[in-house]
């Protein structure tokens, strides 16, 4: 007569030793089972590392640590998990909460080694020496109405534009360029100027 099978333990039952067991051939029920009963443990551990570093940390670097404690422990074909050892006396949640604290310490490291910078709302308030994309743009349209008023001006006008307002140079340089007087200078400038406004205002209407 054979003996009746042993009737099998829910996993809430499970001793430390058939939880690593079913941990070490990826049983789901198992894996379930641990996050049951250790995640609290787990955020506890990172919480009681990473409390008095609130300023530098959001709740994105607990979850970062969470992660990587799940991702050390399943590497290496679960070494850190083949590696506790309950004959020992030890409990496995001793083990599952030092691993977590290592976790966290091994972040601050890493965070402690990463270059400052700035919150993303710092961006509205700063300025830049190089014109945007948009104030480019803009510049190019009014060069391109420019231009094209400007070739309806004498050759000579578009010169003294060239000299005045592109190249920059001063009123006696210009004068000495063209061969004109001084006071011919800013009476054209006075002039051409006038045109082209209005010419431009007429483009753009």
């Amino acid at each position: 007569m054979t003996t009746p099978a042993a009737p099998l333990l829910p996993p809430t039952d499970w001793t430390d030793r058939e939880l690593l067991a079913r941990l070490l051939i990826r049983s789901e029920v198992a894996w379930r089972e641990f996050h049951r009963r250790y995640d609290r443990l787990i955020y506890k551990c990172i919480h009681k590392v990473t409390n008095r570093f609130h300023r530098v940390l959001c709740q994105d670097d607990l979850d970062d640590i969470f992660g990587q404690f799940l991702l050390n422990l399943t590497a290496r074909d679960m070494r850190r998990l083949r590696a506790f050892q309950p004959e020992l006396g030890n409990k496995l949640g001793t083990w599952i909460g030092l691993l977590a604290t290592n976790t966290a310490w091994d972040h601050l490291r890493r965070v402690s080694r990463r270059p400052y910078m700035s919150e993303l709302s710092e961006a509205d308030h700063l300025e830049s020496d190089e014109e945007s994309p948009i104030e480019h743009l803009a510049r190019a349209e009014r060069w391109t109405l420019v231009n094209k008023a400007l070739s309806e001006f004498s050759d000579k006008d578009q010169t003294f534009v060239q000299l005045y307002y592109v190249d920059g140079l001063d009123a006696e340089s210009v004068a000495a360029e063209m061969n004109i007087s001084v006071k011919t200078v800013y009476s054209k400038k006075h002039k051409i100027r006038s045109r082209l406004e209005a010419r431009l205002r007429t483009c753009a209407a």
